[in-house]
């Protein structure tokens, strides 16, 4: 089992205070984590860390989170990493809906308001498989 000094996170969040709960939630477990208010920042930045897991807001402005996570898996460096998406739109709820987010290659998909307990349960048993 991995320590959580041995986990980084990246996060790709347009909610400021979602993105930033999750940075102070995360530090104080010691989890490494990066973050991006965009999709676009986000491709900037990917390239240059090596994320234990992504979590992906799916309602990102410009490029929307489905994209993303289909640009993400066609990176070799990123096949492998685990997407976890995270969406307040209702129509995510449905898991028949997120049959689109698997399709694009997420490993999970978490309606919010989620806790921060909820989303660490999600990204332990993945982070721990790699």
């Amino acid at each position: 089992m991995k320590t959580t000094t041995e986990i980084s996170i990246f996060i790709i969040e347009d909610d400021p205070h979602f993105r930033e709960t999750f940075i102070d939630v995360m530090s104080l477990r010691g989890v490494e984590v990066q973050a991006a208010g965009s999709a676009e920042e986000g491709l900037e930045i990917l390239p240059g860390c090596r994320p234990s897991i992504i979590i992906l807001d799916i309602n990102l402005p410009g490029m929307d989170g489905l994209s993303l996570c289909r640009r993400i898996k066609s990176m070799e460096a990123f096949k492998e990493t685990p997407v976890i998406f995270v969406s307040a739109s209702t129509r995510y709820n449905d898991p028949r809906d997120q049959v689109e987010g698997f399709i694009a290659g997420a490993a999970g998909f978490l309606p919010k308001p989620i806790t921060m307990d909820r989303l660490w349960s999600e990204i332990e048993p993945l982070v721990n498989r790699r």
